[in-house]
């Protein structure tokens, strides 16, 4: 016997509210009401449960709303429908009752061919009930609706325990356009949620376009070496290490490629002296003016230029008027540049006259000062008198007043480190400055000594920057493939956050710069940092000088607040976001959050989610894996998710040690003739890997000479 419409909507009624506000709703369970398991849904489904959806009758069809906790209130014995009271006793009797938390509306829009109901879940509120109104259960097809609605769900990522395993799919746009942030305790699945993520978003955008590769940019800075095989099955993956092997090429970051900032870290140069002559030195050799050969004109352009820009600079601050010592400084630097104006055979007469024109007038100025008591303050009217005497020589020379602007100390053009060491050196005798600067060229000759260092950072002298962009970023039409995986694992500690910021400050201003070269159009990419609060420490903000993580930090930061409207998007994923950077997580609009314990990690996470979600957000301690709470942006609602399983040939390496099969011997692989493999290990290998001492070895094997018998 069929129910009447009105008879099923009453079936499924569980109870009355009887306390209404804007973030809670109060319900008094009915006495009918399941107990464990509702059985006129459609399908049985457990009730009352936490978390769960349940509806309320309103304007705009029924109001959503998601149960926050369970209780019994003693209470007097409830009259039931149709019964009347004959005299009993009233006695105290235990009534449920549950709080739910309101989260947007459920319309209906109609019937599908298949004559289901179709209704759509829209996020918000725009009218509570009231005391008294009912509270029905969703029957199977508006459950499904509540986690399925949503435009443009293109991408299958799991399913909802909650809500009868309906899927929950995702908006590429909406997840990765917005920043991302997967947080969760070590082994809860944030590494295969993370690679999942790529390779089902990968696998969607196949389909779409008949087999053939997406035209997809996903860049994975690794620093644990998990990802180096995860997507190998994927045409064309291009993974950098330090170490190349087999399907794995030499990581290249050269040191022309580096930033001023970036160089100031690296080096600790000092803000009052290191870090001036730091920028001016790399204006001069990105110029390059170590770079070739020169005649003796072109030299002594490049060098009157140089003395332009430095006078402009010191006349700026006020140093020739300022009190002592500075203008004596800038008299003995006066005198240092003389020694650089000599003429040269090759010079033409108006040069040459030109050059005397200079050095007679820093003579003046020098002998001007030279009696017993001399006052070392020069005048404004000298030092532009000067000043207009080198930009004439300059102009002698053949220069112009394009030339004198310093050229950006930023932009990525080719120099040697040693070019770079040269540069400072000049730089500093210059600006009179050479014995304050000798701790910072002894950092440069670090890196260029640095055997590990320089596999990464070396000149890479064939390497240019398209032919980097190419390959890190990814070719027209991601010819070469979607995926970059760079291996962070082996670079050393000293350069491993440099390293990190060079690579996404260039994917960032690589994008930039096509955004203005295409008419505002951008070119999606993605870049995912793992082990993020390794790289995305929270810094002090006040310091003079930032070290290599707070750069790497800042490069970060920069992303998270300007990469979306130049179509990269950040994937955060880290264990402790409660040392992550407060800027970035704030700019993350989406979430997937795995099983978190720290009692710190929770709080953060509680203030950083603008939803109300008090009940489910308790859940987070005891999340199974695999298991994570999808909320933000990408989700119309906050959805429990149980994430789609990978083969194991697709998971990075990050499983747990089997300690138990290597003690015992239980559970090991077998070889091709169906011996146990046990692990075994050989240190000798492991250290003269670790020593760098394998290839010295080597050569002096095979180039020791023999020993002569008669001496023996």
């Amino acid at each position: 016997m069929s129910l009447s419409p009105l008879a099923y909507a009453d079936s499924l009624r569980i109870g009355t509210i009887d306390f209404v506000s804007p973030d809670e709703i109060k319900v008094m369970i009915d006495i009918e009401a399941p107990d464990g398991v509702a059985l006129n849904t459609g399908t049985p489904r457990p009730f009352p449960r936490i978390n769960g959806y349940l509806l309320i009758p309103s304007d705009e069809g029924h109001l959503v709303a998601q149960v926050e906790w369970i209780t019994i209130e003693r209470s007097q014995y409830p009259k039931r429908k149709g019964m009347q009271d004959f005299g009993l006793v009233d006695l105290p009797y235990p009534l449920r009752k549950m709080s739910l938390n309101p989260l947007g509306c459920l319309a209906y829009e109609g019937s599908g061919e298949d004559g289901k109901e179709i209704y759509r879940f829209r996020r918000g509120v725009e009218s509570y009930p009231t005391v008294g109104d009912a509270v029905l259960l969703p029957t199977q097809n508006q459950l499904r609706a509540i986690v399925e609605s949503g435009d443009n769900r293109r991408v299958l990522i799991g399913s909802s325990p909650l809500a009868a395993n309906a899927k929950v799919m995702i908006d590429p746009d909406r997840l990765f356009g917005r920043h991302l942030a997967v947080l969760g305790n070590t082994g809860s699945g944030k590494s295969c949620s993370v690679a999942g993520l790529i390779r089902w978003s990968m696998d969607e955008a196949r389909k779409a376009r008949a087999g053939a590769d997406p035209n997809a940019r996903f860049i994975v800075l690794d620093p644990n070496g998990e990802y180096a095989n995860t997507f190998r099955d994927m045409s064309k993956v291009r993974v950098y290490a330090v170490e190349p092997s087999e399907g794995i090429e030499q990581l290249q970051v050269p040191l022309w490629l580096w930033n001023s900032s970036e160089w100031a870290a690296f080096t600790q140069a000092s803000a009052k002296t290191q870090r001036p002559t730091l920028v001016q030195a790399l204006r001069t050799v990105r110029d390059g003016v170590f770079t070739a050969a020169v005649t003796p004109s072109h030299e002594m352009r490049r060098y009157l230029r140089t003395l332009v820009g430095i006078l402009q600079l010191e006349r700026n601050a006020g140093s020739p008027w300022a009190k002592f010592p500075l203008p004596k400084n800038l008299l003995e630097k006066l005198k240092k540049w003389q020694e650089g104006l000599g003429d040269q055979d090759s010079f033409g007469a108006t040069e040459k006259t030109a050059l005397a024109a200079v050095r007679d007038k820093i003579t003046a100025l020098a002998n001007a000062r030279s009696s017993q008591y001399p006052t070392y303050e020069f005048t404004r009217a000298e030092i532009d008198e000067l000043l207009s005497l080198i930009q004439a020589a300059h102009f002698a020379f053949g220069g112009s007043d394009t030339d004198i602007l310093p050229i950006d100390a930023d932009v990525p053009r080719k120099f040697t480190g040693d070019q770079l060491l040269r540069s400072v050196e000049a730089t500093a005798e210059l600006l009179g400055v050479s014995e304050y600067v000798e701790t910072m060229q002894m950092r440069i000759r670090t890196i260029l000594s640095d055997s590990r260092m320089k596999v990464v950072s070396g000149d890479a002298k064939e390497l240019t920057l398209d032919d980097w962009l190419r390959n890190y970023i990814g070719d027209n039409q991601a010819s070469n493939g979607s995926v970059t995986v760079i291996d962070l694992s082996l670079v050393p500690a000293e350069v491993v956050h440099v390293i990190t910021a060079v690579i996404s400050r260039m994917t960032l201003e690589a994008l930039q710069r096509y955004r203005k070269l295409h008419h505002g159009k951008t070119l999606p990419t993605v870049l995912v940092m793992e082990e993020a609060h390794t790289f995305i420490k929270r810094y002090n903000d006040d310091a003079e000088n930032q070290n290599s993580a707070a750069i790497c930090c800042q490069v970060f930061e920069k992303i998270a607040r300007e990469g979306r409207k130049f179509g990269l998007g950040l994937v955060l994923s880290s264990q402790r976001p409660s040392e992550l950077s407060p800027t970035v997580l704030s700019q993350c609009n989406s979430y997937l959050l795995h099983r978190i314990s720290n009692d710190r990690d929770q709080e953060l996470v509680h203030k950083l989610v603008p939803d109300n979600l008090r009940g489910l957000l308790r859940d987070l301690p005891s999340l199974p894996s695999r298991h994570a709470i999808l909320l933000g942006w990408a989700s119309e609602l906050p959805v429990l998710v149980q994430m789609n399983a990978l083969p194991e040939r697709h998971r990075p390496k990050s499983e747990d040690p089997d300690f138990w099969a290597v003690w015992s011997g239980e559970g090991l692989e077998e070889d091709a003739i169906g011996d146990l493999e046990e692990r075994t290990v050989d240190w000798k290998k492991i250290s003269d890997d670790w020593q760098q001492v394998s290839s010295l070895t080597d050569s002096t094997e095979i180039s020791a000479p023999e020993e002569d018998p008669d001496e023996l």
